[in-house]
């Protein structure tokens, strides 16, 4: 059964900023092609615990994660910095460090797909993950001291970056051990990820949480109870390694996913006694 949370109003955008520590860089990419930009949330005391490694979440559309300045609705990011660092303070998620990856713009739908689509083309997902995972994570790996494990590194995107969060998770299950797709656009080329979990020959192990606003139309809600459908039959089990959640009343935009990232954090990085 779904769990349904009730999103807050977009006000919540309007709430007073704390500091927070983000580190911005640009990396010259061979493989995506010119230069990439990464915004990187590091959690309180991070310089002065040199010793201590994190865990990492990778996140897509990373314009909108961060800065009112380079969000998609002007001033409305997802102020997931804001909200992983309360968290952690209250004790309820684990200290982490967070990536937010800038698409390509012109080129986001091309990256964010992994195949071709009658009416919308893209497809070029594969070349993206490759630069993911052979040069922006090991750039990641060698600055910020991280867990480099599977179960302490986390993908996670909204809508087609949702799409490509668990494209690159099936693909690659020995370097991502937890994904959160934010309204996935499981509707891409007549339900590809829906058919490419259904073709899985073996579960990895993964937490997966997959979440959908009942606002965001009757057969998009439905792809995404036949995604956590396909899921479960492959040997997941809910309110354990796979989370589904229907955000009541929630619509596809930039508010209704910043509601979500508290949700989504507490059930990817639970603090572990």
């Amino acid at each position: 059964m779904a769990t349904e949370i009730l999103v807050p109003a977009i006000e919540q955008f309007d709430e007073p900023r704390e500091s927070t520590d983000l580190r911005r860089h640009v990396i010259s990419s061979d493989l995506l092609g010119g230069e990439r930009q990464l915004i990187v949330f590091v959690p309180e005391g991070y310089d002065a615990n040199p010793d201590r490694r994190y865990p990492v979440l990778y996140m897509q559309d990373g314009q909108n994660l961060f800065d009112p300045t380079t969000a998609y609705v002007p001033g409305k990011d997802w102020r997931v910095d804001q909200t992983a660092q309360k968290l952690i303070r209250d004790g309820k998620i684990e200290p982490l460090i967070i990536v937010g990856i800038y698409h390509a713009c012109e080129k986001r739908v091309d990256e964010y797909t992994p195949t071709r689509d009658s009416k919308r083309n893209g497809g070029r997902a594969a070349k993206y993950l490759k630069g993911l995972t052979e040069e922006i994570k090991p750039f990641i790996d060698r600055e910020y001291r991280t867990h480099a494990c599977p179960w302490n590194t986390a993908l996670a995107g909204s809508s087609l970056g949702g799409l490509f969060t668990l494209y690159a998770g099936l693909e690659c299950p020995t370097l991502f051990g937890k994904l959160a797709a934010m309204s996935p656009s499981a509707w891409w080329d007549r339900r590809y990820i829906i058919r490419a979990v259904k073709q899985l020959e073996l579960k990895p192990r993964q937490s997966i949480w997959i979440d959908i606003g009942t606002a965001e139309g009757h057969g998009t809600v439905e792809d995404a109870r036949a995604l956590r459908d396909a899921f479960v039959q492959k040997g997941w089990t809910e309110n354990a390694d796979l989370n589904y959640v229907e955000a009541e009343g929630a619509i596809h935009d930039e508010a209704a996913w910043a509601a979500r990232v508290g949700p989504m954090l507490e059930f990817l990085f639970p603090v572990t006694m």
